[in-house]
């Protein structure tokens, strides 16, 4: 009587499916890696037992006319720098954002980071981020 099965077990693994996983891996990695900013630096910062104090930036806007606004206010050319001047005070923490249309000369731009250099006012520039 013969009691072995016709069905053997090969001792053989196949690889073409762990194949697949690590390209798929390899190709969601590569896509994730292009979506992380630039900008982005892992810092590790130093502990306090104080808490941070929250500044408020003061938004200079130019728009297509060339017309320039202070926290949604307008003002002159001229005045610029005193309204600037008078929204930010004396503190030492303030900042300027800049925003402006992206079809604004850059001279405007570069006016009102002029202002601020001079000020020694940090500014930043404002951007839409492209997602």
């Amino acid at each position: 009587m013969n009691l072995r099965g016709r069905n053997k077990i090969t001792p053989e693994f196949n690889m073409s499916s762990m194949t697949d996983i690590v390209f798929l891996l390899l190709i969601f990695f590569m896509i994730a890696s292009t979506l992380v900013s630039a900008e982005a630096i892992d810092l590790l910062l130093p502990k306090s037992s104080s808490k941070t104090t929250q500044t408020k930036n003061v938004s200079v806007s130019v728009n297509k006319n060339s017309e320039y606004f202070v926290n949604l206010k307008q003002v002159s050319k001229a005045n610029l720098e005193a309204e600037v001047l008078s929204k930010v005070g004396n503190d030492g923490n303030q900042s300027i954002t800049i925003r402006s249309d992206q079809d604004v000369e850059m001279k405007h731009v570069v006016f009102i980071m002029d202002i601020a250099n001079r000020n020694k006012i940090k500014s930043t520039l404002a951007v839409k981020s492209s997602q």
